[in-house]
This record gives structure tokens, C-alpha cells and sequence, in this order.
């Protein structure tokens, strides 16, 4: 079984994006398993994407969220926020099959949600961290492991593959997430503030400070202290890098930069990082690294705005004319030619 948080501590790099365009391509090539998407980000996007795009996707998401209880990701934090310390054991009503609302979307591909009300929930979710047993933060962040076994027991299937989406802050809700994770999915725009980003998660998650003696986060000191395992590092993806000539030499040198700084980081720390395909070797330069380590999804401009708009995963994409919120909109085959292969390439990379 394997554990995918796709995050970076920024917004608007591309995580729901990503999250819907890697966990579709993903169950299509893997169609024998039932594959799970968790939505851990208020916002919702990715479920929104999943659902059916801009406006089905929030027709739906708002008939779930109006249910009693509701049958989101909030629902479950809602029984568990009840039952703190014991597992009531009922993840399992939370999720749904996304093709029953999008045929788009392979048969069997599942998610769980977002739900704005995780937000209004954070601060009673920590709550439950303080009191009770001594124990108590290391059981409050195994409540999505809870949730993935419950799912796993009803489908009577052991070699699940998760994707969770989770939202920029280093909220408790993001803890959840990557508490329950074994891989990290890092996306990054070609920005200085996405190298700023990265060092953060570098520094919240593994304790990796730029100075010696620096402070770190309560998180990964408290993950060491009850022995939670913290998700090593899988793959880090520049994401909707420009293809433009007069842009691309600048983009080009951020990419490099903040290779540059998860390099550094490889050298002194691979042990945070998930060797793959299983059986490999470590890298031995910095070219295998790069190969291992380092993708790339370019912009599709259009292509990319349709896909998520519609809820068309972008490798089923076909050039021609969409409407999109009562406008025709013309994708380009030029532009699916740009991120269909990046994709294809990317997922095949995931085991």
C-alpha cells in the first residue's frame, strides 16, 4: 500500500490540479485496484474537479456538505472529533464513487471530499491533542490511518494507493494528512517564493533548519518523541513551467535553484527520500538524482483551464470546441501535446 500527500507550503503551485490529474491517469493504468482520493483542503478544488468541474463539482459538493451528517471529509472528523481516542469505525459511509457523478473519471476511483467546515473543526481538533491520555497527539494524528483502513476493511482490498490533497498551512488538518502519509509529493511554481516554500517544508516536516541550532517545528519534534513515521520525500514536480522562449531561460534558473536546494538536502539526509522504482539503487550523481527525483509538467494554458473546469482529466482531453460556463472555448491539440506526455510520464513513475 502506498500513501501519497501531494503538498508544499504555498499556495497556488498546483496541488488540486495535480491531485485530480495524477489519481485519474493513475486508476486508469492501475484498473484491478480501487484507488482513493482524500480531500484534506477546505477549499475542495480537487473534489470540485473530480465531481464534474467549476459548476457540477460545486453542485455536488454542496449536496454532500447539506446532508445529516455530512458525507465529507468533515463528516468523519466530526465523528472522531466525538470519539477522540477510540476508532468508531465508520470511514467507510464517507466515501463515494466519483463516476456515479462524472463518467469522465475511471470506475474506480474513489474520494472522500473537502469541506470548508474542516476549517471552523481545526480548533476543536487540537483540543482533542491536549487532554485524555498521554498519548493523546500521537492518537489524534492517526485518525486518517483510521479512515484508510476503514475504507480498505470494506472494500476487503490490502494494496490500496491513496492520494490526499492537502491545503498550504501547516494546520492540523495538513498534520492529519501527512501523519497518515509513507510518500510526499512536493509541487512548486518557478518562483523565489516556491524556493522559500520548499525550505519550510523541508524545515517543518524533517526538522532541516539553514542555521545551526534553528527552531523546529513542534510537529516533527512530537512525531519523534511517539515514533510517527514522517513521509519521505517521492518526487518533487515543477508544475505549469512556461514553454515561452523569452520566460523560459528565467523560469529555467529557478527550477535549477530549487533542484539545487533538495540536492544539497539528498546529500546530508537521503533517508528522507523514498528510493523508486522498487529495487533501485541510490543515485549516484546528480543526473540519476534529477532523473529519479525531478518532473516537470508544462503549461497547457487553455487545455489546463477546460480540464478542470469540465472535470476532463487531461490525458482524455481531444482538441476541439468546449463550452465552459457558457462560453465556447477552443483547446488546441498543440497544448495537449505540451502536458498529455508530462503526465503519462509522471504517474508512470508512481507505484
Amino acid at each position: 500500500m502506498a500513501i501519497y500527500s501531494i503538498w508544499n507550503n504555498k499556495g497556488g503551485v498546483g496541488k488540486s490540479y495535480l491531485t485530480f490529474q495524477i489519481a485519474s491517469e493513475y486508476a486508469v493504468n492501475h484498473p484491478d485496484k480501487k484507488i482513493l482520493v482524500i480531500d484534506l483542503c477546505p477549499q475542495g478544488n480537487a473534489s470540485g474537479m473530480l465531481l464534474g468541474g467549476m459548476q457540477e463539482g460545486e453542485r455536488v459538493l454542496n449536496e454532500l456538505s447539506s446532508q445529516a451528517p455530512r458525507r465529507t471529509i468533515s463528516g468523519y472528523i466530526e465523528d472522531r472529533i466525538l470519539s477522540p481516542y477510540v476508532n468508531p469505525h465508520t470511514g467507510s459511509s464517507y466515501h463515494l464513487k466519483v463516476s456515479d457523478r462524472n463518467a469522465e473519471v475511471p470506475e474506480n476511483l474513489f474520494l472522500i471530499t473537502g469541506d470548508e467546515q474542516l476549517e471552523i473543526q481545526a480548533s476543536r481538533v487540537l483540543g482533542a491533542t491536549a487532554p485524555g491520555p498521554t498519548d493523546a497527539w500521537r492518537i489524534v494524528h492517526t485518525w486518517m490511518s483510521d479512515l484508510i483502513e476503514d475504507i480498505q476493511r470494506s472494500w476487503n482490498q490490502v494494496d490500496t494507493t491513496v492520494f490526499i490533497d492537502c491545503n498550504p498551512s501547516f494546520s492540523i488538518y495538513t498534520e492529519l494528512a501527512l501523519s497518515a502519509s509513507d510518500r510526499l509529493i512536493i509541487p512548486f511554481s518557478a518562483d523565489g517564493s516556491s524556493k522559500r516554500a520548499v525550505r519550510a517544508v523541508l524545515a517543518l516536516l524533517y526538522g532541516i533548519t539553514r542555521a545551526s541550532g534553528g527552531l523546529q517545528s513542534q510537529f516533527y519534534l512530537n512525531c519523534q518523541q511517539f515514533r510517527l513515521p514522517i513521509p519521505k520525500i517521492y518526487c518533487y514536480i515543477g508544475n505549469r513551467l512556461t514553454q515561452y522562449v523569452r520566460s523560459a531561460s528565467a523560469f529555467r534558473t529557478v527550477v535549477h535553484e530549487i533542484g539545487n536546494e533538495i540536492w544539497s538536502v539528498w546529500q546530508s539526509n537521503p533517508n528522507i527520500f523514498h528510493i523508486h522504482p522498487t529495487g533501485s539503487g541510490s543515485p549516484a550523481n546528480r543526473a540519476a538524482f534529477n532523473r529519479m527525483f525531478q518532473y516537470e509538467i508544462v503549461d497547457a494554458n487553455t487545455a489546463s483551464v477546460v480540464s478542470s473546469s469540465l472535470g476532463i482529466p487531461m490525458v482524455r482531453m481531444t482538441s476541439g470546441s468546449r463550452v465552459v460556463a457558457g462560453r465556447s472555448v477552443m483547446v488546441n491539440q498543440s497544448q495537449l501535446d505540451n502536458q498529455q506526455p508530462n503526465i503519462r510520464d509522471l504517474v508512470r513513475a508512481i507505484e
